[in-house]
């Protein structure tokens, strides 16, 4: 005779298991849209030309790395993705060090109008700062340096900083801040010495997510920027010539300017779980 206590237990890990298998089964479908084009960029790249331009298109196919070794021999890429680097990291650090003081006193002094007004400086698109900043680059010799890049990448990370960091500053006690006044901290003291250590998981996701802003940015790069200072989303829209358009070249020059991306989500993908479910939960 079945133990009933036993039976519940064997039937509790069956619900368990199915609930597990569906779960993943679920995510699957739902990022089947994400993963195929990924996958098209992929095998594009691994082809050669008569594969590219067969019909029915071809999925199983000999790959060949051509297309990467034309991209590579035809283009210095470890500088090009050192100036990428470069420009990412110095606009990221621009970002945070205007825009979480900035976000600090938004949310402690809760002045929502500044908030709006910065959405609406991160809504306007950037074709129509292009001619007021190419004229005062030109005048002021920054065109085609790093240091007038960082500044024009700075209008990506700054207002995505100052979004994020909102709403984590706003998830600290106001109680903190107090006894760190009451103790002899300044109000920019307990912003450093309190507010900082306590949302570095929302400094890191801001970080991250401003990198990978910068790091894909195009227009930008190729209209203040030149050859000292070109950039790989640069480099990928080079393979688009007058009268012909190398897909292998453009599909091998995106996949060399994602992977960098891909990994860097990877390594830190704890660190933007654990900011972006920061303060999710109170009590």
């Amino acid at each position: 005779m079945l133990n009933p206590g036993k039976l519940g237990k064997k039937n509790l890990r069956w619900k368990r298991v199915f609930r597990t298998i569906s779960f993943y089964l679920l995510l699957m479908v739902v990022m089947i849209p994400f993963f195929i084009p990924f996958y098209w960029l992929m095998i594009t790249s691994l082809k050669n030309n008569l594969d590219m331009i067969s019909i029915p298109p071809k999925l199983i196919f000999t790959p060949t790395l051509a297309n990467y070794i034309k991209i590579i021999t035809e283009n210095d890429l470890l500088q090009f993705g050192m100036n990428s680097a470069i420009v990412a990291a110095g606009a990221c650090v621009v970002g945070l060090l205007f825009g979480a003081p900035a976000a600090f006193g938004i949310a402690h002094y809760r002045i929502k109008s500044l908030s709006m007004s910065i959405l609406l400086a991160r809504i306007i698109p950037g074709m129509s700062l292009l001619l007021p900043w190419f004229i005062w680059f030109q005048r002021m010799r920054l065109l085609n340096t790093y240091q007038g890049l960082i500044m024009a990448h700075s209008i990506i990370t700054l207002p995505l900083t100052v979004w994020i960091l909102i709403s984590f500053f706003e998830d600290i006690p106001d109680e903190l801040i107090d006894a760190a006044l009451i103790d002899g901290c300044s109000i920019v003291g307990a912003f450093v010495r309190v507010v900082l250590p306590i949302s570095l998981p929302g400094v890191m996701v801001a970080f991250i997510l401003g990198f990978v802003g910068s790091w894909n940015e195009f227009l930008l790069s190729s209209i203040l920027g030149g050859y000292k200072t070109q950039t790989l989303p640069v480099v990928a829209y080079r393979q688009i010539e007058i009268f012909t358009l190398d897909w292998g070249g453009v599909a091998a020059a995106a996949m060399i300017l994602t992977i960098p991306v891909l990994l860097l989500t990877f390594v830190v993908q704890k660190h933007i779980i654990r900011g972006l479910s920061f303060g999710a939960v109170k009590g």
